[in-house]
């Protein structure tokens, strides 16, 4: 899972992952959201992201949602500021 996430979010996807989570109408800190709506599967091509989340202890689910939060603040300045809806927390 920690690989999808950063697969999805390396420079060279990061875009591709932004212009999916608008699509479906959702903000870049909606853990939750993006895995229903498997915008990880699509950016990263990995295995069902909702069902190895659901397959982690409560303590390691913690973990990924941090460990994905933290990767959303490393998008580079230029698509974050592109993308800056997506980024406000109202």
């Amino acid at each position: 899972m920690k690989a999808s996430i950063s697969l999805a979010l390396n420079p060279n996807g990061s875009e591709s992952f932004l212009k999916q989570l608008k699509n479906a109408g959702l903000r870049v800190r909606d853990f939750d959201g993006v895995l229903k709506n498997k915008v990880l599967e699509r950016s990263s091509k990995s295995i069902d992201a909702l069902t190895l989340y659901e397959a982690l202890t409560v303590s390691d689910q913690a973990q990924m949602r941090e460990f994905y939060l933290s990767e959303i603040e490393k998008v580079e300045p230029a698509l974050r500021a592109k993308y800056q809806s997506l980024y406000r927390y109202y």
